[in-house]
């Protein structure tokens, strides 16, 4: 029986240092399933940020502090390659736009989302100079003149009342009259749909429709004069396109923000010639923020979207749209100043047949060009064609300078070209589809990896409970052969 129990502790011994043994290789599980490393998400530039809110400062130290945060945003075009260094501004949202080529010359959070406030009346008058014309008739309903809350711009307009279409643009350009935006909306779409109760949301829809079409889809508008709503925003670069549009296509724009004080004459309803003037600071001289080159612009303010301003101006050989939002204090004009004199100060036109070498493109209409800085060669540019029909070898020929537009070109280009870039087309749709492969990959190991967690603690539960019974029934074995050893040496 010493035989037996000297194996047996030898056994139980071996067994001791077997249970090491597991509860180290145990551990070791546990950690790789609850502890494995999650892969790193890498935040990319320049990613969009939201500005709006619904909550405002109360104190001045808050205000303050919103102020310096505004200014200490990160400027993007300040992160391209040999791009001249932009300025520093106090608005959430900021571009500079050749009017021309639609280059964009400086960039500072341009697809974030804000309210636009009262410029969202660019996009009301072109709308309404595409559907109407000047002389047409606006009859201003009730609907117009009570859905204006008290202390927002107008010009006292009546219900009832009729004014043309230009004397209604100038009100709203020059005024920011809301009662006159809402009357234009709901004249203008009566009109172009012929529909006498819907005309008004015929003409909000064709708002948004033009503004995709024009490349503006971050933006939604539900409102014809630019009143709080939270599904009513836009973008510095949104708002660039659109005031592009109105610009380059209706001289009607300039014609109006010129002009610095307009009267609305007498009508069946008001005897009294109503008189305004333009609120657009930069164009009066003498004023502290006169600029000679502001050919045109919008205004706007409310309390959550702040100070947003739109201007547009020409120098010597750029026309630049500048468009800010979301200023804080009484930066609006300072920080347009700046941004205007950046963009004339730093860039100037490229002629593209002149500089273009590539052997790709046969033909090219008329004169084009990219704006550019001096430390930026045209060499250094990359270029995408987009076919006027599908497969067809004219078209255009956008160039970019690290992502962002510098101009285009109306192009004819090769045959050998045109299989090029079909062939290239197809590469990337190849990869397109691998990388959505490995993306569904990864979601499927992403939902396995809980799955097989959940099996490595049961495993380790389970072999607990099995080491607990193994060695409870040892110990059990052991305390029986001690009494059989005590009786038998009894």
């Amino acid at each position: 029986m010493q035989f037996y129990y000297s194996n047996f502790k030898s056994e139980d011994t071996g067994m001791k240092a077997a249970g090491r043994k597991i509860a180290v290789w145990m551990a070791v599980f546990v950690l790789a399933g609850t502890l494995a490393p999650i892969p790193a998400v890498q935040a990319e530039d320049a990613q969009p940020i939201d500005t709006r809110s619904k909550e405002l400062p109360e104190t001045t130290e808050e205000e303050d502090e919103e102020t310096k945060r505004a200014y200490e945003m990160t400027v993007d075009s300040n992160k391209w390659k040999n791009w001249p260094i932009g300025p520093q501004t106090y608005g959430e949202a900021g571009i500079v736009m050749d009017a021309e080529s639609g280059a964009i010359l400086y960039a500072k959070n341009i697809d974030g989302k804000a309210y636009p406030a009262s410029i969202t009346k660019v996009l009301t008058t072109l709308v309404a100079l595409e559907n109407s014309s000047m002389e047409d008739i606006v009859t201003v309903s009730a609907d117009a003149v009570n859905g204006i809350p008290y202390g927002y711009a107008h010009v006292g307009l009546k219900a009832g009342e009729e004014i043309t279409l230009k004397d209604a643009l100038y009100a709203v350009l020059l005024a920011s009259a809301n009662e006159a935006s809402y009357a234009v909306g709901e004249s203008v779409g009566t009109k172009a749909s012929g529909n006498a109760d819907g005309g008004y949301a015929w003409f909000l829809a064709q708002m948004n429709t033009r503004a995709k079409e024009l490349g503006a889809v971050n933006s939604n508008f539900v409102n014809t004069n630019g009143l709080e709503d939270d599904e009513h925003y836009t973008t510095a670069r949104d708002m660039a396109l659109i005031t592009r549009e109105l610009l380059m296509n209706h001289p009607e724009f300039e014609t109006i923000s010129q002009t610095l004080q307009y009267t609305i004459p007498p009508t069946e309803m008001e005897e009294e010639p109503r008189t305004f003037q333009q609120v657009h600071q930069m164009f009066y001289e003498g004023n502290e923020y006169f600029n000679p080159r502001v050919i045109a612009g919008k205004t706007g303010y409310t309390d959550l979207a702040r100070n947003t301003l739109v201007t547009c101006a020409q120098g010597s050989d750029l026309k630049l749209v500048c468009v800010v939002l979301k200023t804080h204090g009484k930066n609006i004009y300072p920080d347009t100043q700046q941004l205007l004199d950046y963009g004339f100060g730093n860039f100037e036109k490229v002629n593209i047949e002149e500089n273009e070498t590539s052997a790709d493109i046969q033909s090219m209409e008329g004169e084009s060009y990219v704006v550019l800085p001096s430390h930026v060669k045209f060499e250094d540019l990359d270029k995408v064609f987009v076919p006027d029909v599908k497969d067809g070898p004219s078209g255009v020929m956008n160039y970019t300078y690290e992502g962002n537009p510098v101009g285009s070109a109306k192009v004819t280009v090769s045959q050998e070209y045109l299989t090029k870039i079909s062939a290239e087309e197809e590469e990337k749709k190849k990869e397109q589809k691998s990388e959505e492969k490995k993306k569904e990959s990864t979601k499927e190991a992403e939902k396995e990896e809980p799955v097989i967690k959940k099996a490595i603690i049961g495993g380790v539960l389970l072999l607990i409970v099995v080491l607990t019974i193994y060695f409870g029934y040892t110990a059990l074995q052991k305390k029986r052969m001690r009494k059989k050893r005590n009786k038998k040496k009894m």
